[in-house]
């Protein structure tokens, strides 16, 4: 079963991306951060990431920046209440496999998961 690393810092965020994806047989792990997910133990383990594109001090992009020069190629969709054509382009340009506003459908986030884990082109 795949392991989804949810990462937001709005509690509220978190705690209703986990309860999806925990309904739909996914195991989930959440972090308030990215240096929460860049600690942890199971970072190897993780097959897709789902992040908030504005957080502090380390945003959803500066994440996935790490992780690759870390040698972990999982999967990234973003998430985020500010969407706008220049932060999807970055998104979508640094190989995201979805961008997604706030708020948004548990299905659509959930499309977008199938595709990230079965090597499909992003949303």
């Amino acid at each position: 079963t795949p392991l989804i690393s949810v990462v937001d810092d709005d509690a509220s965020v978190r705690a209703a991306t986990e309860n999806l994806l925990k309904s739909r047989g996914y195991i989930a792990q959440i972090f308030a951060s990215a240096e929460e997910l860049l600690r942890s133990p199971q970072l190897g383990e993780t097959s897709c990431v789902i992040t908030d594109m504005q957080m502090s001090p380390m945003s959803g992009l500066e994440l996935m920046a790490e992780m690759r020069t870390r040698g972990y190629d999982a999967p990234f969709i973003f998430i985020t209440a500010f969407p706008n054509d220049r932060v999807r382009a970055s998104a979508l340009g640094a190989g995201a496999i979805g961008f997604l506003a706030k708020p948004f459908a548990g299905q659509t986030l959930i499309e977008c998961l199938d595709t990230a884990l079965n090597g499909r082109g992003g949303i």
